[in-house]
């Protein structure tokens, strides 16, 4: 793109092109002239909005955070509707079919991306951490209406799907699961503590 030509939400067209090279070629092609290419703009223009490449992948990683956030939000909102099993596996795969591995290996491969995200989020992996605390918020606001055994540890329960979820969708170049396969993971994990 010319120099001079503005773009519309030049930020967010950023963020999305680097989650398309993410997904389809890890961590390792990631580059700023990666990114403005895919993103079809001038290289400058992501040196405009961020101070350094490794400043514009934390706030694509926070962005991202904050989807996952919202995604929590709708999930708790369905709390006593559909079913459990249905709900969760639609969030599983709506968390790990977007850019949640991708973050995970973007975040481990790189030292001062992980050192910057580390002053924000001193613990856990971004993405996963707040996974794993929105579908505990979900399970606990399903075991207050009996749908979830109340002896059942949520935190627990919610780990678990995260880290079963993690390997089920692991491969980025397998077919993705297919939501019945997702849902019998749950089921799976959730055994006794699902009531209905």
């Amino acid at each position: 793109m010319p120099t001079g030509v503005a773009i519309r939400d030049a930020r967010e067209q950023l963020f999305d092109a680097a989650e398309r090279i993410l997904l389809r070629d890890g961590p390792s092609a990631l580059s700023s002239r990666s990114v403005t290419a895919e993103a079809g703009c001038a290289k400058g223009v992501l040196h405009r909005h961020f101070r350094d490449f490794d400043g514009f992948l934390a706030e694509l990683v926070e962005d991202r955070v904050v989807r996952v956030e919202r995604l929590g939000a709708e999930l708790r909102d369905r709390a006593g509707t559909g079913t459990v099993a249905d709900n969760l596996a639609e969030a599983l795969t709506a968390v790990f079919e977007t850019v949640a591995l991708a973050i995970v290996s973007l975040v481990t491969y790189r030292d001062e991306l992980r050192a910057r995200i580390r002053e924000q989020r001193p613990s856990g992996l971004p993405i996963l951490t707040e996974a794993g605390t929105m579908l505990a918020d979900y399970l606990a606001a399903e075991a207050e209406i009996g749908r979830i055994a109340t002896a059942s540890d949520p935190g627990l329960l919610a780990r678990t799907l995260i880290g079963a979820g993690h390997l089920l969708f692991a491969d980025r170049t397998a077919p993705r699961p297919e939501l019945p396969a997702v849902r019998g993971l749950v089921t799976a994990v959730l055994g006794d503590a699902l009531t209905s």
